[in-house]
């Protein structure tokens, strides 16, 4: 009787136990998500990955601009007008 009495009371203490501290700390992934609740967005819709691959597009075209700004400063976008005689454009550009 001694042993069916000593194993209900740790039963009920087990039980008891679980229940008192199961509610009284938070779950580690609840308070993850509260801290990030978007960990794989960088801005309002994209993810690093997009961010980046934006940034390279977008300098890769302000280089190559700036290669036609280049020209276009020092005078090589189209040919002189000065000579009497038309010239081809070997450029390879449209006037």
């Amino acid at each position: 009787m001694i042993d069916v009495r000593f194993k209900l009371a740790a039963v009920i203490c087990v039980v008891s136990t679980a229940v008192s501290t199961g509610c009284s700390t938070r779950d580690p992934a609840f308070e993850s998500i509260k801290s990030n609740p978007s960990p794989e967005l960088m801005g309002m819709a994209e993810r690093p990955v997009d961010v980046e691959r934006n940034m390279a597009v977008v300098g890769n075209q302000n280089l190559r601009m700036m290669w036609s700004d280049l020209g276009r400063v020092w005078l090589f976008d189209q040919p002189s007008n000065l000579s009497p005689w038309n010239t081809v454009s070997t450029s390879g550009q449209p006037n």
